[in-house]
């Protein structure tokens, strides 16, 4: 038992010595040294100081110089080294204690005295202190050093203890000194204060609140409460503006695309800079839409061009004007029904529309998405006027006027230009399911190539081509259907600017300038595939030609006669048709009407008289006061030249009895200044 335990003291000084020279070595002078650690607390017996010095007496013992010591020493000795928390596992076997001895190690107050005392002895070693932090303890407590372990593998450049617990993990070690060295403590509560001269100073109690101090925390919460609330409130209000702003940027984004999908197309006449100068000035007037402009003017800036970003604002302007001019011109006009509350119904014209979606402008790009914006939006219209309209409702060719609106406009604004185009410019009379007016104008456009190019006229009737097989869709369609965008852009200049005569001014100006080509085809197939498919397709500068002539021809008298002219002959057909008796009951049924509109017009000439006299009887006494005031103003001026007669003389007889003249008023002025 002695032999195992000399031969325990022996490996236990081994080791303490390596851990010695291991930290010795951390000193070399190339490294910088450590600073001075503050004393916080005397040494205790479990410090490493008292670990050199079991060390000293243990190589004394072996050298056989050491002085003898009492068995109450070692037992205490062994006692502490046993309860140290900082000394290695393997030098505890060096420390034997009583089995029988069940003292917690934690009570380590009462010892304090006799370890200070001996901590006091043992700083008087000429050999350089190391402490341990609590994370050294710790190691020391779960770690043996091994013999053959490189030092450096230990200590880092500054000689201060790195923790290889974990390969993967290397950890800097405090070198500040803890409490646990004196025993193990109780953890100290977060909310404590740190004591400044150690563990066992007294901590003052905190004094408790007045009532008055806790209503002003209170109260001071509250506030930071309602202000952290308003806050939070503020925070979302900027949250939601920055969301409406990213969607009014977004929808900014959309709506320049659409804009620059919808005026994808190449200029027929382009617009000089001058020009649209002009444009822009007549649209910034203030209360244009009351005020009249020049017509010549417009013309003149109409024949020189439009330009395309400013061409839907362009056509309001044209249409305000011509509803200045033509005030009391249309009698039947809609019900004055908001444009979203028409898109809240439902029509029947549904599937008719929604078949002729595709086939509008299939190869714009802004209409070409199967219901996408173009789409959805040109359906939104003509279901809208189909409602609006009953009597029209739906008819093929309204698409592709409503899609050439909607292009260079908002849907809303498109929809009040169509309803102006059908109801002011009297275009929906061709759309009606009867088709009676557009029957009249091809006749009229038959009859003015009879008039105008009777060859042409001549060629057509020789292979019994009517103005139906190619026309019909210029009518209904405004030349939308089959001519580039540019061309169909500047036929609806003219439209708003002259009205529905236009389309046949264009039809007649195209037919007229291509004359030698369409004499060139001898059969029914090639004149019509050249006036569909090859006339359209011509190039710019045919285009801009026929535009320029439009300008110069006026047909308007000729439209007239024409429609007359067809009605007669409607007539005289109906009439040919029908039997004696059936002569009879028309002539009377016609005989009835126009004595009803007899009797209608004898009333309005009584009326009209009554008017008139009463207008009479107004202007007589108008003349009577007239008269009256006449003779007064004679009178007036007769007194007037008494008085200055009376003047004149008192003026003379003042100077004959002064010798001097009297001054005037002017002249009394001038005197005083």
């Amino acid at each position: 038992m002695v032999a195992r335990e000399g031969s325990m003291q022996q490996q236990g000084t081994g080791e303490v010595e390596s851990f010695k020279i291991s930290s010795d070595q951390s000193t070399d002078p190339l490294l910088p040294s450590p600073p001075p650690l503050p004393a916080r607390l005397n040494s205790s017996a479990s410090s490493p100081n008292f670990l050199k010095h079991l060390r000293h007496n243990s190589s004394e013992e072996q050298s056989g110089s050491a002085l003898p010591k009492s068995a109450s020493y070692r037992f205490a000795l062994r006692k502490k080294l046993h309860s140290s928390s900082s000394v290695p596992n393997f030098l505890k076997f060096l420390a034997r204690v009583d089995e029988n001895n069940t003292s917690d190690f934690r009570n380590t107050k009462s010892d304090y005295t006799s370890q200070s005392n001996e901590a006091d002895c043992i700083n008087e070693s000429p050999v350089k202190t190391r402490r341990h932090s609590w994370r050294q303890q710790i190691f020391l407590r779960v770690a043996t050093p091994q013999k053959g372990c490189d030092s450096s593998s230990w200590h880092d450049g500054k000689g201060l203890p790195l923790i290889k617990s974990n390969p993967n993990l290397y950890l800097r070690c405090s070198t500040d000194l803890e409490y646990s060295e004196l025993g193990e403590l109780p953890p100290r509560s977060p909310f404590q204060p740190v004591c400044e001269n150690g563990p066992f100073r007294t901590v003052k109690e905190e004094r408790k609140r007045t009532s008055k101090e806790l209503r002003e925390l209170w109260q001071k919460a509250i506030l930071q409460q309602i202000l952290l609330l308003r806050m939070e409130k503020e925070n979302q209000k900027l949250q939601g503006n920055l969301h409406v702003l990213n969607l009014f940027c977004l929808a900014s984004e959309n709506n320049l695309l659409n804009r620059r999908l919808k005026l994808d197309y190449e200029e027929i006449t382009p617009c000089l800079r001058e020009v649209t100068l002009v444009w822009e000035k007549m649209l910034s007037m203030p209360a244009r839409s009351k005020l009249k402009f020049d017509m010549e003017k417009i013309h003149s800036a109409v024949g020189k061009g439009v330009p395309r970003h400013h061409r839907g604002e362009i056509w309001k302007f044209l249409a305000e004007q011509y509803q200045l001019k033509h005030q009391f011109a249309s009698k039947q006009q809609p019900k004055d029904t908001p444009y979203k509350e028409l898109l809240k119904q439902l029509t029947s014209q549904q599937h008719a529309i929604l078949i002729d979606l595709g086939r509008t402008f299939p190869t714009h790009p802004y209409f070409s998405a199967q219901l996408g914006a173009g789409q959805l939006s040109l359906y939104n219209i003509l279901k809208a006027y189909s409602l609006l309209d009953p009597e029209v409702g739906y008819c093929q060719g309204l698409s592709f006027v409503a899609g050439v609106l909607l292009l260079h406009m908002s849907e809303e604004e498109a929809f009040m230009m169509l309803k102006f185009l059908m109801f002011d410019m009297g275009l929906r009379k061709q759309y009606r399911p009867d088709m009676t007016i557009l029957q009249i104008q091809m006749y009229q456009l038959s009859r003015l190539l009879h008039d105008y190019h009777r060859d042409l006229y001549n060629h057509f009737e020789a292979h019994e081509i009517g103005p139906s097989l190619y026309a019909a869709p210029w009518f209904l369609t405004m030349f939308a259907s089959q001519f580039p965008l540019g061309f169909v852009a500047r036929v609806f200049d003219m439209l708003f600017l002259q009205g529905s005569e236009v389309v046949f001014k264009v039809a007649l100006s195209l037919l007229g300038s291509h004359k030698l080509l369409i004499l060139q085809h001898e059969n029914l197939e090639t004149i019509v595939d050249f006036i569909k498919c090859i006339l359209p397709n011509l190039g710019l500068v045919q285009m801009e030609k026929t535009i320029n002539q439009v300008f110069e021809m006026d047909i308007s008298k000729q439209l007239q006669a024409y429609e007359v002219e067809y009605h007669v002959l409607q007539d005289e057909l109906i009439d040919s048709s029908l039997n004696d008796n059936q002569r009879i009951d028309k002539l009377e049924k016609v005989n009835s009407s126009l004595r009803k509109q007899n009797f209608d017009l004898l009333e309005e000439l009584q009326l009209a008289k009554g008017k008139i006299q009463s207008l009479e009887a107004m202007t007589e006494i108008l003349l009577n006061n007239e008269s009256k005031l006449k003779q007064r103003v004679l009178a007036l001026e007769r007194e007037r030249k008494a008085l200055l007669e009376t003047v004149e003389e008192l003026h003379t007889c003042s100077v004959s009895r002064s010798g001097k003249p009297l001054l005037t008023r002017q002249e009394h002025t001038e005197a005083a200044d």
